[in-house]
């Protein structure tokens, strides 16, 4: 049943996206999984023995995502909310929409270009040049590609509707607790880890389904190459494989908080010099690893 339904989850987040109308009157479910986050840190990430706080707030919000995802799964409605809580958990169509804003901005002018990327970056971008901008959306678009529709798409194939709902607490956590800042890098051990483990697979199937959309089957060799050298163990597959089929370098060095970090490049023998058609092209990238993930779930639905 779980290939059934996401077949069309997946179309109805790629035609509507997150409506405006709709999220302006209610809360969306990433913003309720979001306080829910924000109430376990203030009540229980205090006082001594704040990384085993963190594991027993993990356990709680896991425990209860997988019971709702159940309860929903549950319901006699044949289906029906399951799949429009599916659609509502996927993040296809809102990517590419933010993502092809910077594009927009690039071509409009550099103020508009880095207010844009504010808004899916958390590095400095008050100074940012053309490159950078179009570097940190490229980055940001593999990275979310992999967080916001892969995994949720993988894990909801592999443990239905509680499955996607402990995955989607757990990625909510981690944005949110999983720093390494003096507040929470004991209490967000659990989420970050637990992210990291959830997150294993479904990196490596995004940079996989981006190689294959492009027909990239050389690309292995680079990917390999080049996704160990990212900070995090995951991200740095999905990036890898959108520098290789793009043929442009990314990450490299960047400023968070006034402090520039220097990080090494991903496939630095691409182009540097980059603006909006590489970020358009990063776009078309999406809708085709989007693509091979729907033709995947087409055969499972047909096996």
């Amino acid at each position: 049943m779980s290939a059934a339904i996401l077949l069309p989850a997946m179309l109805l987040d790629a035609a509507l996206g997150e409506p405006k109308w709709l999220w302006d009157r209610f809360p969306h479910p990433a913003v309720l999984m979001g306080r829910v986050v924000a109430f376990c840190d203030r009540q229980l990430n205090r006082g001594p023995a704040r990384r085993l706080r963190g594991v027993l707030a993990m356990a709680l919000m896991g425990g209860a995502a997988l019971l709702l995802g159940a309860a929903i799964h549950a319901l006699p409605d044949f289906g029906l909310l399951e799949l429009l809580v599916v659609a509502i958990l996927l993040a296809q169509r809102s990517l590419v929409d933010h993502v092809a804003a910077v594009a927009r901005g690039l071509r409009d002018s550099l103020p508009e270009a880095r207010r844009m990327v504010a808004r899916i970056v958390g590095r400095d971008t008050a100074t940012m040049e053309g490159p950078a901008i179009a570097r940190a959306a490229i980055e940001s678009a593999a990275e979310n590609l992999s967080d916001g529709v892969i995994a949720p798409l993988f894990w909801y194939l592999l443990g239905g509707l509680p499955g996607l709902m402990l995955y989607k607490i757990t990625n909510t956590a981690d944005s949110m607790i999983g720093h390494r800042t003096p507040r929470h890098e004991e209490f967000g051990w659990a989420a970050a880890r637990f992210d990291d483990l959830l997150n294993l697979i479904p990196a490596r199937l995004t940079a996989l389904l981006l190689a294959v959309a492009h027909g990239r089957f050389d690309a292995a060799r680079i990917i390999l190459r080049d996704a160990p050298l990212h900070r995090s163990p995951n991200a740095g597959w999905p990036e890898a494989a959108m520098a290789v089929v793009l043929g442009v370098a990314l990450s490299g060095p960047r400023s968070y908080h006034g402090e520039r970090r220097e990080f090494p490049w991903v496939f630095p023998e691409g182009r540097r010099e980059i603006g909006a058609p590489e970020v358009e092209a990063a776009c078309r990238a999406l809708w085709r690893a989007w693509g091979a993930m729907l033709v995947l779930t087409l055969l499972l639905v047909l096996t």
